[in-house]
């Protein structure tokens, strides 16, 4: 495998959130230049603004176009030219008019193959709304863009848990009715494929939540768990995929029994991601398995209310990076190992005219003639 720098893409998000910050703090430290080349999609004077604001000292690099970037600096791609009313921590349909143009000329980009990874900022889901983006956000329009007719699926991550969802952005009363045996099982065998080839678990075990209290007390508060999940559940086993369960939420992630599987698949989103957020502290990263992309982000929103005030925590963003670079790493290592599988060995078809075809060389059938135990009735030497 080549060690060049993996082009990272970054879309700077929600203009008035804790973005721009987060950006410009994680490469502050010279050191991320060396594990990636950075290209900012987003606006120069957006980034300036920030910069002075929070005192930074990062130094960018403007660019319009993704193939002028360089290693070894910051750049920063100009998506649009249009001044931009920045608000610090106020929603503003101009800050989600921001964060479309940054996106949408990201997918175009990705299309021209002209980056590695994907890793975007916080968007406002309700600002960003227009005629170009009616998705419930990031990893659905994505999906639309890129996905080349394949489905994406939400991973919540860090170094020790990995979380899925079956349903994602939906209102609670509509969870129960799209929780489906088909959707467990499609759901399931996307992670169970990327838990093997973005993390290289060469047999993944797969933990599925239950959706009622108590796994439905066989029944008596839900019959979802016999009629749908647990049929879901044989279901994969027989496609010899290890899923196990389905469990009790809060036992299972009260009780530590997370840390003894590779993937945990939670029913919808507050069921897997809260106790997810409060796990994982301030690393977290949300991962869309799935796609032809590889696509990170920080686990964390707009954080309206804190920015501005130079206080939010890089972690999680930083974090991000550095695994949408392991991921992409991961895949080309396993589609490199698994490109070229060894031809299957056959026997020729025996020509029964040619006697000799498959004869025993006759050292060999001595060899083994000599090898070939005696029979207990055989007369056995006598001792004398």
């Amino acid at each position: 495998m080549d060690n060049k720098l993996i082009r990272v893409a970054i879309t700077h998000g929600d203009t008035n959130g804790i973005g721009y910050e987060v950006i410009l703090k994680t490469f502050e430290e010279p050191g991320m230049l060396e594990i990636c080349t950075p290209i900012i999609y987003g606006s120069p004077k957006v980034a300036a603004y920030y910069r002075k604001m929070l005192n930074l000292q990062t130094n960018f690099s403007i660019i319009n176009k993704a193939e002028e970037a360089r290693d070894g600096r910051l750049n920063l791609l100009t998506t649009f030219e249009e001044e931009v009313k920045v608000e610090v921590g106020q929603p503003s349909k101009e800050a989600g008019e921001a964060a479309l143009k940054a996106l949408d000329r990201a997918m175009t980009d990705y299309r021209a193959d002209l980056y590695d990874v994907l890793v975007t900022a916080p968007i406002n889901k309700k600002n960003i709304q227009s005629k170009l983006f009616k998705f419930c956000g990031h990893t659905e329009y994505i999906e639309d863009c890129v996905g080349e007719g394949n489905k994406a699926l939400m991973i919540l991550m860090n170094g020790g848990m990995r979380v899925a969802l079956v349903t994602t952005h939906l209102p609670l009363k509509d969870v129960a009715t799209s929780i489906t045996k088909e959707a467990i099982v499609e759901k399931a065998t996307i992670f169970h494929k990327s838990l093997k080839r973005d993390f290289r678990i060469s047999n993944p075990r797969i933990a599925v939540l239950a959706l009622n209290p108590h796994a439905g007390d066989d029944g008596l508060i839900g019959t979802d768990e016999q009629e749908t999940i647990i049929p879901a559940i044989g279901e994969l086993e027989a496609k010899g995929i290890q899923a196990f369960g389905p469990y009790p939420a809060d036992g299972f992630f009260g009780s530590g029994a997370y840390s003894k599987f590779d993937g945990i698949l939670a029913m919808y989103h507050d069921q897997g991601l809260a106790p997810f957020k409060a796990l994982a502290v301030e690393e977290g990263v949300n991962y869309t398995a799935g796609l032809p992309i590889v696509r990170t982000s920080p686990d964390h929103g707009t954080a309206y209310d804190i920015a501005g005030k130079g206080v939010a925590d890089i972690s999680s963003f930083r974090q991000a990076i550095y695994s949408a670079i392991d991921i992409y790493r991961n895949r080309k290592a396993f589609d490199e190992a698994t490109a070229n599988p060894l031809p299957k060995l056959y026997h020729e078809k025996r020509d029964d005219s040619d006697k000799t075809r498959f004869a025993i060389p006759k050292a060999k059938d001595q060899a083994r003639h000599e090898a070939k135990p005696q029979k207990q009735d055989e007369e056995q030497p006598k001792a004398e």
